[in-house]
C-alpha cells in the first residue's frame, strides 16, 4: 500500500473521485427543501439534473471518496487492501471546502459520499460525520447529501449520521451470503441488513412523530424510552452534552463517546420543533454488483422485491460488473461489463416499483433470465397473450399499466380523458401512448388499429424491426384503412431493412 503524505488537494481529487466511480448515484434528490437567507443552497425532489463526463460518469453531485484506504480486501473492488495503488484521504475540512467552491461554481448539485474503511468502521464512520456536521452547521450548506454507511459501524454513529444526509445508503454488494463470502469473505449479510433495518425503523419512528399532535408528541417524547442503539466508548470526538429545553421541561442526550446531543426521541421532538432537522428524508438505498457471480436475474429480483417490501428502500441500483482486478476468482469479461443486462434490470425494477408487477410474473425458475432482446414488459405480453387486446375505454387503471407503450403518465391521461369522450388512436398518440408497441396489444371501440395476428412470432417479428417504422399498412399520420389486395405485391423494403428482417427471424 503506498500512502502519500503532503498531497495536494486538486491530486486528492484526481484519485478519490476516479476510485468512487463505481458507486452508482444516478438518481433524483427525492427530498424538497427551501434555501433560507442563512445558508447556501437548497434541494428540489427532482433538483439533480444529470450530465455525464467523456468515460460515462454521472457529475451531477461531487461523487467522491472520503479515503481509499481500507483494510477489506473484497475481490472486485481496486481499492481493496492487496492492490498496489496510491492511497490518501481528505479532511473532513478540506472535503468540506471542495463541496463549497464545487456549488458556489454551480458545478454540483450536492454531495455523494462514500469511503473506504480506514482503520476501523468505527474510526472511519465517525470522520464521516464530522464532515456532515461540520458542512450542515459551521458552512450552513443547505443542499442534497447522500452518505453511505460502513457496515459494522456503531449503530449510533449511523443513526447521527442520519439526521444531517437527505439519503443514506448501505451496498448489499452481492444478492446472496454465498458470493458475498465468496468474494467479499470480511464482511456478512448480517452486518448489511442490520443498519438497513435501523434506517427504516427511525425513519418510521419519525414519520410517527410528526403524525402526531404537538401535545400528544411531548408527552410521546418524554414519557418514552431511549432508542438502545448501543454505545460507543472509544470515539476520536468527544461533543459537550447539548440540552434543548421546552417550557419549562429539559430533554437531553446520554449517549456515550460519540454524542450528538440528544436522543433519538428528542431529536425527533427537536426536529419538530425547529423544522430543521428531518431524519434521511429522502430514504434509503443500496447497491447489488451484477455479473460478477452466477445469480440468475430472477434471484437477483426476488432481492430487490423483499428489500423494497421488507426494509422500505427507495431505490435498488444495479452496476454491471467491471473487472478491474486480475483475479481468479472473478469472471472474464473481455466482452465488456453486461450493460445491456444491467438495463434489462433497471427495466423490471421500474416495472416492481411503479407498474403493479411481482418477480414471479416477469420471471420464474423455468424462465430465470431477462430475455435481451425484448424489454421485460413486451418478453411479459407476448407470453400472455391470452389478456389482450385491452379496450383502452373499459380497461382499469391497473390493466392499462401492463399494456405495453403505455407508462404511469400515458394511463393516468386515458383514464382522465375517457371520463370526457371515447378515445381513438389519434387520442392515444396525443396522449403519448407508444403506439409502435400498444398497437398489437389494444383496441378502439372493439377495433384495432391495424388487423395483426395475435401470434407470439409474428408479433415479436415486428417489435424486433426498425423502432422508426410502423407495422406495413400503417401510415405515419395514424389513419386507419382497407388494406387493398396488392398492397404487399407492390410493397418493396429498402435492401438495409429487409437484410436486417431476414437476420432477426433467424435469431428468434
Amino acid at each position: 500500500m503506498i500512502i502519500q503524505e503532503g498531497m495536494s488537494i486538486q491530486r486528492k481529487l484526481e484519485i478519490l473521485s476516479i476510485a468512487a466511480k463505481y458507486d452508482v448515484a444516478c438518481t433524483s434528490s427525492g427530498v424538497d427543501r427551501k434555501g433560507n437567507k442563512s445558508g447556501m443552497g437548497n434541494s428540489l425532489a427532482c433538483g439533480i439534473c444529470h450530465t455525464f463526463s467523456s468515460d460515462g460518469r454521472c457529475i451531477s453531485l461531487l461523487k467522491i471518496l472520503f479515503t481509499n484506504e481500507c483494510i477489506f480486501d473484497c475481490k472486485y473492488c481496486i481499492n481493496r487492501s492487496s492492490n498496489d495503488v496510491v492511497r490518501t484521504s481528505f479532511t473532513p475540512r478540506e472535503l468540506c471546502e471542495l463541496t463549497m467552491e464545487f456549488y458556489r461554481r454551480n458545478y454540483i448539485e450536492g454531495l455523494f459520499l462514500s469511503s473506504g474503511i480506514k482503520k476501523s468502521p468505527n474510526y472511519t464512520m465517525e470522520l464521516l460525520f464530522e464532515t456532515l456536521k461540520m458542512l450542515r452547521e459551521e458552512y450552513d450548506f443547505n443542499g442534497y447529501i447522500h452518505c453511505k454507511v460502513i457496515p459494522g459501524a456503531d449503530p449510533v454513529l449511523i443513526d447521527a449520521v442520519g439526521w444531517y444526509a437527505d439519503r443514506i445508503s448501505v451496498n448489499l454488494e452481492l444478492p446472496t451470503s454465498e458470493s458475498l463470502k465468496k468474494l467479499a469473505p470480511h464482511k456478512n449479510r448480517k452486518n448489511i441488513l442490520k443498519p438497513m433495518r435501523q434506517i427504516q425503523l427511525e425513519r418510521e419512528r419519525f414519520g410517527e412523530f410528526l403524525g402526531l399532535s404537538d401535545k400528544n408528541l411531548n408527552d410521546r417524547v418524554l414519557n418514552s424510552d431511549r432508542l438502545d442503539c448501543g454505545t460507543f466508548n472509544n470515539g476520536i470526538y468527544n461533543h459537550d452534552k447539548e440540552r434543548f429545553i421546552t417550557g419549562d421541561k429539559k430533554i437531553s442526550g446520554e449517549i456515550t463517546g460519540i454524542d450528538t446531543g440528544f436522543s433519538s426521541t428528542s431529536v425527533a421532538y427537536y426536529a419538530r420543533l425547529n423544522e430543521k432537522r428531518r431524519f434521511a428524508p429522502a430514504g434509503q438505498s443500496t447497491q447489488l454488483i451484477i455479473g460478477a457471480t452466477e445469480e440468475s436475474d430472477y434471484q437477483i429480483m426476488s432481492v430487490s422485491e423483499a428489500l423494497y417490501k421488507n426494509f422500505g428502500l427507495k431505490r435498488v441500483f444495479y452496476s454491471a460488473f467491471v473487472n478491474v482486478n486480475n483475479d481468479e476468482s472473478l469472471p472474464s469479461t473481455l466482452d465488456g461489463p453486461p450493460l445491456l443486462r444491467e438495463h434489462r434490470l433497471y427495466q423490471a425494477d421500474w416495472l416492481l416499483r411503479f407498474y403493479g408487477f411481482t418477480t414471479d410474473e416477469l420471471l420464474n425458475k423455468e424462465k430465470p433470465n431477462f430475455n435481451l432482446l425484448l424489454d421485460p414488459k413486451c418478453d411479459w405480453a407476448l407470453r400472455n397473450l391470452k389478456l389482450f387486446p385491452v379496450e383502452v375505454n373499459k380497461a382499469d387503471y391497473g390493466t392499462l399499466l401492463k399494456v405495453p407503450g403505455i407508462g404511469v403518465n400515458s394511463a393516468r391521461r386515458i383514464v382522465a380523458a375517457r371520463k370526457h369522450a371515447v378515445l381513438d388512436f389519434k387520442d392515444l398518440k396525443k396522449i403519448g401512448v407508444v403506439l409502435k408497441r400498444a398497437v398489437y396489444f389494444i383496441t378502439c371501440n372493439g377495433r384495432m388499429m391495424y388487423p395483426v395476428k395475435i401470434d407470439e412470432d409474428f408479433i415479436t417479428r415486428q417489435l424486433l424491426a426498425d423502432n422508426e417504422r410502423f407495422p406495413f399498412g400503417i401510415e405515419k399520420d395514424i389513419t386507419y384503412r382497407q388494406l387493398s389486395l396488392f398492397d404487399d405485391v407492390n410493397f418493396k423494403p429498402p435492401r438495409e431493412d429487409f437484410i436486417q428482417i431476414i437476420s432477426q427471424q433467424n435469431n428468434i
